[in-house]
């Protein structure tokens, strides 16, 4: 394996307690790299009929009072940053 797919492994790994700590069990990731947004659904399909925006640009997506995803706007500026969800 190259160093470059172990460091990604590591980097996966190091999710992985966080991961299992939501109560969510199912996460589908996808970033677009143009638009520099990174977004995560808990629900496929999922029907968003309500939102929140959060002061550091994080859009919370509700089905029915329930949070079926998030998305996070300028992404690659968030690698040491924390969310601080009101």
């Amino acid at each position: 394996m190259a160093a470059a797919e172990i460091d990604s492994v590591e980097k996966i790994a190091a999710l992985v307690p966080h991961l299992l700590d939501i109560p969510q069990k199912n996460i589908w990731i996808n970033y677009d790299e143009l638009a520099d947004v990174l977004y995560v659904n808990f629900k496929k399909p999922s029907h968003a009929d309500d939102s929140d925006m959060t002061d550091d640009d994080v859009i919370i997506r509700y089905e029915k009072g329930q949070v079926v995803g998030m998305t996070f706007l300028n992404a690659s500026k968030r690698k040491s940053h924390r969310t601080n969800i009101n």
